[in-house]
């Protein structure tokens, strides 16, 4: 006892008291009536509570689990507020009279829904006409006042989700810091911090939204007044776009918005300014950043739901451009009236836009001129009722487009720009069908030109410009290059040959706004005295003419009239559409041509003739892939001449398959050594070395012209052959060297002319036989030599250069051996002292 009246232990026990209200919270269940009655009571709603605790310190009040506030059965029967904690701070000197005030409400993590019924009022509103008629004091009144101040209610980590009627919307505000309390006896205010959520989505670049603000005491809510100010600062763009729309629709940007609010909902000022910095579409790469501001004022009134009075101005170097004009019933059929106005825009700034909005536009691009217009747009009535107006004009002054790196200079001058009702009957006259094809414009649209073009010789523009997509025409003469280089300075995607020569054109240029899709070119081109120079041709194309039909599925060239590697061309090709790479671009053919020799394809195609003509094809050591490994073609192929090495044909043709290096022909036919020829062969470039393969027949061979192919006189007569055969490399001795296959002749009425027996000529009336290539040898064994005098059984070997070793056995006693070269070849008899054999001098 003496210890516990001592100073140390009335120390020690008050620290254990305080210690055992930290920990210890005694339950207060009689009061959780009283506490949800106080709240309802406040709130003007149904109150439920999970459990009560009592909290003595640091400051008393009551710890709630579980608090539900139920929303007016009108709005929705879903809760307008749930939270799992919340702790209630109740001031003291009310507390020792008897009486449950809060003071002070701290939600964690609470959810709470906004509710929008059919007629357009918010669940908040009856607790806000509430907190108009109850004579409650500001949240920091004094003790004295004698009436029931207004607690200051704060959350931290909630959520605020939407919705219309029963509906809840996917768009929400997460993370939400907010506070609401009364300032004075006529003035509450609020704070808002919270990151714009989509439920259905997933989005992580919203931004921050912060919102601030005060409304006062006054007869309706309409009156109130009010005196908000709303930031959105660090949003992504594509983000933004996703957040209302659902899509990101490509751009990026950082978004910051900052807006006043001020007056009644009856009669409110609004005063914002946007600012998008860095603007640029998500896969462009800009040189230096494009800031883009708006600064909008407009008065809104809950009366009609509209917009009045709405003037927004955007600057735009020593321009601007501007909308004002009003806008009433927002959420129904809208009715309005706007002008847009555009005063001495600079071109370049529009061109800087461009820059970022356009893939493929040359970044060295300038722009000179002006631009403006005077745009309006109104709308009135309802249903059938409904009367829609757009009309207005524009036009450029001085302006002009200019590329030095496409070595382009285009004057535009006086562009006129004109907006046209929507209606068939307003739809422009002379429309491509292209144009009709992808749905315009019977809806507004804007009609660009028509414009002139000096390119030698006039061109025509002209456009349309709608809410969904463009379509633009262009018509006349000029030369090719200048054409291509204008289509690249404006962003088409056009082949870059170096050419000269003359087209007459007429193209469509169509496209939709959405997916940044390249646009669509149709049309046909006429081309005459066209000169075309390829990287790694020796000489130039010449197209004395050809036509052009450019459709949605596939290019079709027709009529052609060109020469090359010697031959003069004629026919048609086509290829699909779009066509980014060879590989993926299968072309097929049909051409005509009046000669068609390897050896001059060799030397056109290897920009010399550093190359030997049966190398023209195959793929060399440098990194440089070979043509035939960027190129898939296929499709039929005529020659009046064909000369391959000394073989020369004639009338021949075949179908040619080029495809991922491998080269395929086949149903080859020709006339050639006097008889002719059907065969296939097939030749692998992506071996290294290549591979080759080939069958085929000749029929009734001069033997006399193969002889002087190969430039001799060894034999005469004709033939039939069957071959077979396959090798690999990549020069003429590689080649002979990796041959092999078999051959099966059958020659009759002949001569062996190099071959003397009884000093004459060794005649043949039949030679049949199979003969196996191997290693550059052939190789015969059972070989069938009918003569006028003897039948011989043929057995031996011949090599591709000619070296004979050959045995012609006539019975057991007799022979001959035939050795030497196929021009000087040493005939020995064996057995035969009858016969003598000598050399041919």
């Amino acid at each position: 006892m003496t210890f516990l009246r001592s100073r140390r232990g009335v120390l020690l026990v008050g620290a254990a008291i305080l210690l055992g209200l930290f920990l210890f919270r005694p339950g207060a269940g009689r009061l959780k009536n009283r506490i949800t009655t106080a709240i309802g009571g406040a709130l003007q709603r149904q109150i439920e509570v999970g459990s009560v605790h009592v909290r003595l310190l640091p400051r008393p009040g009551f710890d709630l689990e579980n608090l539900v506030v139920h929303d007016d059965p009108a709005f929705s029967a879903e809760p307008v507020l749930r939270a799992p904690e919340v702790t209630a701070s109740v001031r003291l000197l009310p507390l020792l009279r008897g009486h449950l005030e809060v003071s002070r409400l701290s939600l964690t993590e609470p959810s709470v829904n906004l509710v929008r019924n059919s007629d357009g009022h918010w669940n908040l509103e009856s607790l806000l006409e509430h907190a108009r008629q109850t004579p409650v004091a500001p949240t920091s009144a004094s003790r004295s006042v004698g009436r029931p101040a207004f607690p200051y209610i704060e959350a931290d980590r909630g959520r605020i989700n939407f919705k219309l009627g029963s509906e809840k919307k996917s768009v929400a505000l997460t993370d939400a810091d907010f506070s609401v309390w009364q300032d004075s006896d006529i003035s509450w205010g609020m704070r808002l911090k919270a990151q714009p959520l989509r439920t259905n989505l997933n989005l992580s670049d919203t931004g921050l939204l912060r919102v601030n603000g005060t409304w006062q005491r006054a007869d309706s809510l309409r009156n109130t007044p009010v005196l908000f100010t709303i930031q959105w600062e660090k949003a992504q763009l594509g983000q933004v776009t996703k957040f209302f729309s659902g899509q990101d629709r490509g751009w990026r940007a950082a978004v910051r918005l900052d807006a006043n609010l001020s007056g009644t909902p009856g009669d409110l000022q609004i005063d914002g300014r946007l600012s998008l910095e860095d603007f640029r579409r998500y896969d462009i790469v800009a040189n230096s950043d494009l800031t883009l501001r708006t600064h909008c004022t407009s008065h809104y009134s809950s009366i009609d739901r509209g917009f009045h009075d709405v003037d927004c101005v955007t600057p735009v170097g020593d321009g601007s451009l501007s909308i004002a004009g009003n806008i009433a019933r927002v959420l129904a059929p809208a009715q309005y009236a706007l002008t847009l106005r555009a005063e001495k825009l600079p071109m370049l700034a529009v061109l800087a836009l461009a820059l970022r909005a356009k893939a493929d536009l040359p970044q060295d691009l300038q722009a000179d001129g002006t631009l403006s217009a005077l745009f309006s747009a109104t709308a009135k009535g309802e249903g059938s009722n409904r009367n829609v107006v757009f009309q207005g004009n524009g036009t450029t002054e001085q302006f002009r487009l200019s590329s030095a790196a496409n070595r382009t200079d285009l004057t535009l001058d006086r562009v006129p720009i004109t907006l046209v009702p929507g209606g068939r009957n307003n739809a422009p006259k002379h429309r491509k069908a292209s144009i009709v094809a992808i749905g315009a414009p019977d809806s507004a649209h804007l009609v660009v030109g028509p414009v002139r073009l000096d390119h030698g010789a006039p061109l025509s523009l002209q456009g349309y410009v709608w809410r969904q997509g463009y379509a633009f025409s262009v018509a006349g003469e000029g030369n090719v290059q200048h054409l291509l280089r204008s289509a690249r300075t404006v962003g088409l995607p056009v082949p870059q040959p170096t050419a000269d020569g003359s087209a007459k054109i007429d193209f469509q240029i169509a496209g939709n706004w959405t997916g940044f899709a390249p646009p669509k070119i149709t049309g046909t081109a006429q081309l005459k005295s066209l000169r075309v120079e390829l990287r790694g041709l020796s000489n130039p194309i010449e197209v004395a003419s050809a036509a052009i039909s450019l459709k949605a599925e596939r290019t079709d060239v027709q009529a052609i009239s060109a020469s090359l590697a010697g031959g003069h061309w004629t026919g048609s090709l086509s290829l699909p559409r779009p066509c980014s790479a060879l590989p993926t671009c299968p072309i097929t053919f049909n051409l005509q041509t009046d000669l068609l020799s390897t050896e001059r394809i060799g030397k056109f195609v290897n920009s010399g003739s550093s190359k030997p003509w049966y190398r023209f094809l195959a793929p060399d050591k440098s990194s440089t892939p070979s043509l035939l490994s960027r190129f898939n073609a296929s499709g039929r192929l005529v020659a009046a001449q064909l000369a391959i090495h000394g073989l020369i044909g004639s009338h021949a043709a075949a179908n040619v398959n080029v495809q991922n290096g491998v080269l395929r022909i086949s149903d080859l036919r020709a006339e050639t050594l006097g008889g002719k020829h059907h065969g296939k062969w097939d030749v692998d470039f992506n071996a290294k070395p290549p591979r080759y393969s080939g069958e085929g027949t000749f029929e009734q061979v001069a033997l006399e012209k193969l002889a002087t192919s190969m430039h001799s006189d060894w034999i005469t007569g004709t033939g039939d052959a069957r071959y077979q055969v396959k090798s690999s490399g990549s020069t003429l001795p590689d080649l002979m060297d990796a041959a092999s296959g078999t051959l099966q002749v059958d020659l009759s009425d002949g001569q062996f002319t190099t071959v003397i027996l009884d000093r004459s000529p060794l005649r043949v009336d039949r030679f049949s036989g199979a003969l196996a290539l191997k290693s550059g040898e052939f190789t015969i064994d059972d070989g069938s030599l009918e003569t006028p005098n003897a039948t011989y059984m043929v057995s031996g070997t011949a090599s591709l250069s000619g070296d004979l070793n050959f045995k012609l056995t006539r019975d057991k006693n007799s022979g001959l051996d035939v050795t030497g070269t196929l021009d000087e070849p040493h005939v020995l008899v064996v057995r035969a002292p009858s016969t003598e054999a000598v050399l041919k001098h």
